[in-house]
């Protein structure tokens, strides 16, 4: 909350994008809210009016977070801190406008960031033959024109998310991005590949056993990219309306909380089952999530992999 340390606004306006829904849904606000609260009232200043917006998809559950709001109130409540709060849902993709000009001061996105806004186009030859056979996400043997294609589709939607924010957070304004990158140049590198190589691999079980079609495993593709730490520098400053306050760039094991793999497929189940289900079915959905538990199980017993996650906050320049 840099913008705090030269001026203390009446009313904050901070957004969460990419809420979801669930348990975790209110976490990070009560963060943000607690940081407020602690600058406050080192300045002896009341708290002021606080504008939380919870945004993701329209097929988000926003009946459950508000069903949720007594609870968040009166964890709130139990932090010491007073004064008004007021939530609203906006229920838009974040690669546009979501929020009126100048209204934001502080903009929070956990592990949304590395998802895409559609599958990249340009994953298919002049016939209409997919390219990435066999892949559902670059590995290092996808063509080089997979690797362009993902990352353009990358490089496009950042630098539109970095747009339309510069229009929506004031001057000064802060955000923090979490989101999932990788540590090499090369986007086809085994740790890109370390959540779904096995998800490849349990759908191409499938396929063996005749429970899938191979035209499906062939034409499926993921609308996500983790990025290098060039890459999202080189948006940044090329889009011009954000500076870079600080870029950590952490390596955590994947299964730090859970060496069960059982527990793991259930955690990416959550997240990709949607986009799966669509192109394969929901009938296969409970034995392609059994399948990758124990290809999973296998990369746990084989000892510790890291996922590189960024930690990327942005202060708004001009």
């Amino acid at each position: 909350m840099n913008l705090l340390s030269t001026h203390f606004p009446e009313s904050l306006g901070i957004a969460d994008l990419g809420c979801s829904s669930g348990p975790n849904t209110f976490s990070a606000l009560i963060t943000i809210i607690e940081a407020v609260h602690n600058i406050y009232q080192q300045v002896n200043l009341p708290m002021p009016e606080l504008r939380l917006y919870l945004n993701d998809l329209p097929g988000n559950d926003f009946n459950s977070i508000f069903r949720g709001l007594p609870s968040f109130y009166e964890m709130v409540k139990k932090k010491g801190v007073s004064g008004s709060c007021f939530v609203a849902a906006v229920a838009s993709s974040f690669f546009c406008r979501c929020f009126p000009s100048n209204s934001l001061q502080f903009v929070h996105s956990s592990y949304s960031l590395h998802w895409l806004s559609q599958v990249p186009p340009g994953l298919y030859d002049e016939h209409g033959k997919p390219l990435n056979n066999g892949n559902i996400y670059i590995t290092e043997n996808s063509p080089p024109s997979v690797t362009h294609a993902f990352l353009q589709q990358f490089r496009n939607d950042f630098c539109q998310f970095l747009e339309f924010r510069s229009e929506e957070v004031v001057r000064d304004g802060c955000m923090v991005l979490v989101f999932i990158g990788r540590r090499t140049k090369q986007a086809g590198d085994k740790e890109g590949g370390l959540i779904w190589t096995p998800l490849s691999q349990a759908i191409k079980n499938l396929v063996s056993k005749g429970f899938i079609e191979e035209e499906k495993l062939d034409s499926f593709n993921l609308p996500y990219y983790g990025p290098s730490a060039e890459e999202v520098e080189e948006e940044v400053k090329r889009e011009g309306s954000f500076t870079i306050s600080r870029f950590e760039k952490l390596r955590i094991t994947p299964w730090e909380a859970s060496q069960n793999g059982k527990d793991l497929a259930l955690m990416l189940r959550a997240v990709a089952e949607p986009l799966i289900k669509h192109q394969f079915g929901e009938e296969v959905m409970d034995m392609l999530f059994e399948e990758y538990a124990e290809l999973i199980q296998l990369d746990i017993d084989e000892g510790k992999k890291k996922l590189t996650h960024f930690v990327l906050v942005l202060k708004r320049s001009k």
